[in-house]
């Protein structure tokens, strides 16, 4: 994936997600009268720019993507011309002025159910829940998981797909509960019901490996130590591997599946190995020598090889979770619920300190999320856009000053005390709001650059 697609893959994501934003202000302002200035995507230097409509509102795009704003006619923003005072932000009753800047975060939310709702007609492709090795000592194995079991639901929610468990149970991790209900059906259609505890999982792997923690792995067919497959100019082909050949043993290291392999080369980076291999019913042996690469920190072996894959089996591993438009319309509305109270919660306990704000991710993670998604496809890169859409409806309704929330907060305010706050009350929470979207924005960064560092 080049850094090209990725800034690129970033940049689609942003346009729409902003528009729709911005667009939910311009359009419920219109609705109420207000006169629209400018419509703006982006800061900086514009790069196109036109007047139209009857307002003659400008239209802009400018160079720097990351935020946007409609500027509307307001006696604290410039003078304004007595025929036009009706049709002034500040001239309109408080709960127009609600409305108005509620629309922005409403408007992310409501694209979130559409992209949703086109997710589900579609379907979405996963893995099917089928546990593979336990990991011990963990809280799958004190719950007495097996291998070969499928997960069926989890507090009677019917899971269809690994990412189905990993949702639900992520919701519950977050709240640290207790013996979650995990109802599991094995290979001779025995029903199994299992009590997992989720209170002692450390708040800061919930953006990690999360299934792996609690012991959870998802059934992988064993796979034969064949080569299928030798990639052009890597290590395996210099040594002189083929298609067809059977790894037997590694340095006298008998070898009986192809993750056996694997673990061998991964923890011999640079050091010559001497493979005992079946070609055309004769043992050779082979001297290869894997090459360096770091991989999450660790330096770790590769050789350029891949293995025979038995495609069948893994098709039977494969689901395809879709719905009928009207009931896709209602999950669509639960999902876009669902991921709004996640949300909220993990912001609620990174307050709290209950969990850890090396969670939050900033615009590097989130351009590299963009170009993965984009590269898997367009089922992805749609549940990426609906995922930020709902965290940039979250955020803009937080009651900061400067954001969305903060405003509301002060019309609230407003209709509580029966007038508006002074200037000098809302200069001071704007240097506020200011302080505080620098320090997340820190933050964000910061990991952003910590987790490139460490891989």
């Amino acid at each position: 994936m080049t850094i090209a697609y990725t800034i690129i893959s970033f940049i689609i994501a942003l346009g729409i997600l902003i528009t729709f934003h911005e667009f939910g202000h311009y359009l419920v302002a219109r609705w109420n009268g207000v006169k629209v200035l400018r419509f703006c995507i982006g800061f900086g230097q514009p790069i196109f720019r036109k007047r139209w409509g009857k307002d003659k509102t400008e239209w802009v795009i400018a160079a720097i993507p990351l935020g946007g704003y409609v500027k509307m006619l307001d006696e604290n923003e410039g003078k304004v011309a007595h025929e036009d005072l009706p049709r002034a932000f500040n001239r309109q009753p408080v709960a127009r002025r609600f409305a108005i800047v509620a629309a922005g975060p409403i408007a992310n939310f409501l694209l979130a159910i559409v992209l949703y709702w086109l997710l589900f007609i579609l379907g979405v492709n996963g893995m099917k829940p089928v546990l593979g090795p336990i990991e011990p000592a963990s809280p799958a194995a004190h719950a007495k998981f097996e291998q070969g079991e499928t997960i069926v639901t989890i507090e009677n929610e019917p899971v269809a797909s690994w990412q189905d468990a990993r949702w639900t149970l992520l919701r519950y991790a977050i709240d640290q509960s207790a013996n979650v209900k995990v109802q599991t059906i094995n290979k001779n259609g025995e029903i199994n019901w299992r009590q997992l505890d989720l209170s002692q999982i450390d708040p800061d792997n919930l953006n990690g490996n999360f299934l792996g923690i609690i012991g959870l792995n998802s059934y992988q067919p064993i796979l034969k130590p064949v080569i299928g497959q030798v990639v052009a100019d890597g290590a395996g082909q210099h040594a002189g591997l083929l298609a067809g050949d059977e790894i037997l043993a590694v340095n006298d290291t008998e070898i009986h599946t192809w993750m056996d392999f694997v673990q061998q080369i991964r923890t011999n980076p640079e050091h010559t190995l001497e493979l005992e291999i079946l070609r055309n019913n004769q043992v050779t042996i082979i001297a290869i020598t894997p090459e360096a690469t770091t991989e999450n920190g660790k330096q770790i072996g590769k050789i350029g090889v891949a293995p025979v894959v038995n495609q069948a089996e893994f098709e039977e591993l494969l689901v395809t979770v879709s719905y009928p438009p009207g009931k896709a319309f209602q999950k669509a509305i639960e999902k876009t619920w669902e991921t709004t109270i996640l949300t909220l919660q993990m912001l609620s306990k990174m307050i709290t300190g209950d969990v850890s704000w090396k969670n939050v991710s900033g615009p590097i993670s989130i351009a590299d999320y963009a170009g993965q998604s984009a590269q898997m496809g367009l089922v992805s890169y749609l549940a990426f856009l609906a995922l930020i859409s709902v965290s940039i409806g979250v955020l803009n309704l937080l009651p900061i000053p400067i954001l969305d929330g903060g405003h509301l907060m002060y019309y609230l305010i407003e209709i509580i005390r029966g007038n508006p706050l002074s200037d000098q009350a809302i200069l001071i929470g704007q240097k506020i709001g200011l302080a505080l979207l620098f320090t997340l924005m820190t933050f964000a960064i910061y990991n952003d650059i910590n987790r490139l560092i460490t891989g």
